[in-house]
């Protein structure tokens, strides 16, 4: 069998320096502790894992800041915030509970944040292109102080009704699905021609996906490793599924199906960007020995 592994799969740089960052931190004395997440550090359990075994803890959370500020007391050492970012207000809240941050956002997350709350400031309409639910976009939102309007579906765009008076902006989340949200775009300056495009989805994320397609096109198998809660992880599945139906999704090694493998010759293996290198290596290295 031959194995053709994505040069994308894995850690994107975002991922790969929250991790770091966490992992330093749990082992710097001079880190006030005891140290709590917000949420998951990224979409993958076996992260996860590797984390709180170093003694950084999670706290659950949805979200939404308003269920959270309860939860966070002089207690918490260090709140860690993820790579997926979150909006101004938890910044507050430690402070004036004397807790300390450590803010893993992605960079290029922050750029979308910043725009948000840039365009927001200049009196424009933002609208976020993106899942309603996903703890990027709701950090996002909350940086244009939540009066941007997020857009999922074409039922939102035909339900869009802007203000006349107000330019318009559109971004994007960082991880969603590049042609779907081109094509979300489009529709949107179709209905209103003045508005301003900000393509804000993100470079590894497009290459990703792009290097999916062909893939899915000369392999007869594809296996998509990443966390069901992952949205890149996912859109590398729906793409990979568009082409070759012989698409499968696991999470780790242990979620593949000898069936699958029957008179296969060649497959692709690709993987969402909170996939670490131990879990694709053994998938890899498994395939190699079929």
């Amino acid at each position: 069998m031959k194995v053709t592994l994505s040069k994308y799969a894995g850690f994107c740089d975002g991922v790969e320096r929250a991790y770091n960052i966490v992992k330093d931190a749990a082992q710097n004395h001079q880190i006030k502790k005891p140290i709590f997440v917000l949420g998951s550090l990224v979409h993958n359990k076996d992260v996860v894992d590797s984390i709180e075994k170093l003694g950084v803890k999670k706290i659950e959370f949805s979200g939404k800041i308003e269920e959270i500020s309860k939860e966070i007391d002089d207690k918490i050492g260090t709140l860690i915030v993820t790579a997926h970012g979150i909006g101004p207000r938890i910044f507050d809240i430690a402070k004036e509970k004397g807790i300390d941050i450590i803010d893993t956002t992605c960079p290029k997350v922050i750029k979308v944040q910043r725009l948000a709350q840039v365009f927001f400031n200049r009196n424009h309409q933002v609208v976020i292109i993106g899942e309603k639910k996903h703890k990027e976009v709701q950090g996002i939102h909350r940086w244009a102080r939540k009066n941007s309007i997020i857009v999922s579906s074409n039922e939102d765009i035909d339900n869009l009704k802007f203000d006349s008076s107000r330019s318009v902006t559109v971004i994007s989340q960082t991880t969603q699905n590049r042609d779907w949200a081109e094509n979300m775009a489009k529709r949107i300056k179709k209905k209103y021609p003045q508005v301003e495009i900000i393509d804000t989805v993100c470079s590894t994320t497009r290459d990703r996906q792009n290097e999916i397609r062909e893939l899915a096109k000369n392999n007869e198998l594809i296996l998509v490793i990443g966390s069901p809660a992952s949205s890149n992880s996912n859109r590398l599945w729906e793409i990979a599924k568009s082409v070759n139906e012989n698409t499968y999704f696991i999470e780790r090694l242990e979620d593949i199906k000898k069936e699958w493998l029957n008179r296969v010759v060649n497959i692709g293996v690709t993987a969402g960007a909170s996939s670490p290198r131990w879990v694709i290596r053994k998938v890899v290295d498994y395939l190699n020995k079929v």
